[in-house]
């Protein structure tokens, strides 16, 4: 009788290489886990900030009010908008736009400026995008007060549609972590990358309609041919927007969130290619 042997295939080797989706996806859900570490890292930033301030976090506030004031009287003039109406404009669009200029100029130092603590404190590079994004909206909540003494002194009219800002404001923390994520780690590697989105900050702030009204290139349609659509070609614009105009009572429009929605699904799905192919050199960059 001819006896047959089984040879059992060798087991497979373990994975050894960063360069993972799994390894990519757990950084993130450690990250979030560690929601005390990088909460508690965020509100130390901002009282180190201010510390030795009589009135501390409170010149956020302050600071906003004056140059939404300032810049609301001046741009109102300008163009010839009535100021009850155009200063609550400026004052949301301002805020919002903070927000996102933080997350874009202090994303690409994410990694560079949390050098130490990364060095002496092994944790998720998630961790310190997560703190950014939540120091970020702290610094947004304080400058909330001064849309609601705008919305207090103008009696604007508000709706229920009002709740729409609660999505679209964590729709915009969700786009300001792949941001943070995505030019951190290709800044850490390019140091030239943090000076260039800096001096790009500016040419951005006024081309996005802030200080203007997208209404006016619309009325000048007929002159301007396919220029009066630079608005809608700008993504900051569709951010600021399903935020704006829910806060000043005014229609949304599905489209905005379209493209918001749209550009955060391509964000993330770059951020976790970049996450999971240089994840590991981080720490050597720095």
């Amino acid at each position: 009788m001819q006896s047959t042997s089984t040879v059992d295939s060798p087991p497979a080797p373990p994975e050894t290489s960063s360069r993972t989706w799994r390894k990519a996806f757990k950084d993130i859900n450690d990250g979030l886990q560690q929601r005390q570490l990088w909460a508690h890292l965020g509100w130390q930033d901002i009282k180190q900030r201010y510390r030795r301030s009589v009135i501390g976090p409170l010149w956020i506030t302050i600071g906003m009010g004056m140059t939404a004031t300032a810049l609301g009287l001046l741009y109102s003039q300008l163009f010839g908008e009535e100021i009850r109406t155009f200063l609550p404009y400026l004052t949301v669009g301002f805020i919002v736009w903070n927000f996102i200029l933080g997350c874009l100029t202090e994303g690409t130092e994410v990694f560079i400026a949390n050098e130490g603590l990364m060095k002496q404190l092994p944790s998720p590079i998630s961790v310190h995008v997560l703190r950014l994004v939540w120091r970020q909206s702290l610094l947004f909540a304080h400058n909330m007060i001064v849309y609601l003494v705008v919305l207090a002194i103008f009696q604007m009219p508000i709706s229920w549609t009002v709740i729409a800002a609660i999505p679209a404001f964590m729709l915009l923390m969700l786009n300001g972590g792949w941001v943070a994520l995505v030019f951190g780690i290709i800044a850490t590697r390019f140091r030239d990358i943090p000076p260039v989105i800096n001096s790009l900050s500016t040419l951005l702030f006024f081309m996005t309609p802030i200080v203007w009204n997208a209404d006016i290139l619309t009325k000048k349609a007929p002159e301007l041919g396919w220029r009066a659509n630079l608005a809608d070609l700008n993504p900051l614009y569709h951010y600021i927007e399903i935020i704006r105009d829910p806060l000043i009572g005014q229609d949304q429009l599905l489209y905005h969130w379209i493209v918001v929605l749209a550009c955060t699904i391509v964000g993330w799905a770059l951020a976790l290619v970049v996450l999971r192919n240089y994840r590991a050199r981080i720490t050597y960059w720095v």
